[in-house]
Order: structure tokens, then sequence, then C-alpha cells
């Protein structure tokens, strides 16, 4: 817990991005069973290990294949991105924080999740990683405060599908940090990062 945070901060919930199309993996991301169940539903459990709630975030259209035992957020802006699935979330609760992971971080573990809680600041309108990628914020391991929704908002309507742009261009309200496993932040979005996910992982695809 900072310093920053108290009783009367907003409740955090969790929100797994799963309702991507996958067409350069060529097999939807969040039904790879890289720890034995399906990534969406494996990084829902992390989630609700440490949020007050969780949900899935997917298209109406992936209903059939989502489990009735998860809650469920459908994008209603169908197709336009996590942008508007983060919206959707808020229009949902706009009052909570929301704790947004994408399901193709096959290496993300509890630590990394607990440091964004841990070093979350609440008078920013987010807490997110430094990528060490290409040296960027991550939005999509990210805490987002209910101070981000206008923001989220209006960049929505400018036609942004993805929220890094409200990172890159409001960086003296964003709270930046470095992660403590690099590796826990390695996207898996083609069949050769599918590769290298298994040797790092010493498995293999189910």
């Amino acid at each position: 817990m900072t310093i920053e945070q108290n009783d009367m901060s907003p409740s955090v919930y969790g929100l797994v991005l799963a309702g991507g199309k996958s067409v350069r993996m060529g097999q939807d991301k969040g039904a790879i069973k890289w720890h034995g169940v399906e990534q969406r539903y494996h990084m829902y459990g992390l989630l609700t290990s440490i949020c007050e709630k969780a949900y899935i975030s997917c298209r109406s259209a992936q209903k059939a294949d989502i489990s009735d035992d998860y809650p469920t957020i459908f994008d209603s802006h169908s197709d336009s991105g996590p942008m508007f699935a983060l919206l959707s979330a808020f229009e949902f609760r706009s009052d909570v924080a929301w704790l947004v992971v994408a399901c193709d971080l096959p290496l993300l573990d509890i630590a990394t999740i607990k440091q964004l809680l841990q070093h979350r600041r609440i008078s920013s309108i987010a807490t997110t990683f430094l990528s060490p990628h290409d040296g960027l914020p991550e939005p999509l391991i990210t805490i987002w405060e209910p101070d981000s929704y206008p923001l989220l908002q209006k960049y929505g309507m400018d036609g942004y599908r993805c929220p890094r742009k409200v990172l890159i261009q409001n960086q003296d309200k964003v709270n930046v940090l470095d992660t403590i496993n690099p590796k826990a932040l390695m996207n898996a979005n083609t069949q050769e990062d599918a590769s290298l996910v298994r040797i790092l992982l010493g498995n293999s695809l189910s």
C-alpha cells in the first residue's frame, strides 16, 4: 500500500482483455492452455486472487466460447479494440479502478501484478509499466483510475483503438514503473512468439 492509498481509495476490479481476433496467432490467444487451463481463465484466476472482483472482457460473438462460470463484460463497441473494451468496463462501473491485463501475456506472474497494486498512485489517472521492449508505457497491464474515464472517452471519440496514446500524451498524470520481471510483459501474438514462450515455460501447447 502506498502512502496515497487508504480506506477511501476506489476499489480495484480486474479485467482480462480476451476479445481480440488473434489474426496473427492464427488461433484464439485466450483459449491457449499455457498453464493447463485456457489463458483467459488463468488470467482471471490471477486477478481474482488480488482484486475485489474480476471479469473477462470479450466480444458478444464469443459468448458461446466463454464458460458461464466466469463473469463477462461484453464490448459494447464491437470490433473496436482494447480502448473500447476498457470503456465498456467503465460504463459498467465508473466508480472503481480497473486493473487491465491482456490475455496474450503468458509469462505474467502474480508478483508483477502485485507490484502494480503496491505502487498504485490514486492521484494519477493510471499506474503502469514501462515496456522493456519499446520503452513506452504498457497500456494493457495497467491500473486505470476512475479519473481516466473522461480522457479515455475523448480519445475513443477521436478514433484511437488502443489506450497507449492516453498514457503517452498525459505522462504528467501517469505513474510509470519499471517492472521487476521484464519477461512477464512479453506479448505472444504470433506462432514465432509462441515458440519462444514454449521454451521459456518449458512446456508445449495443449
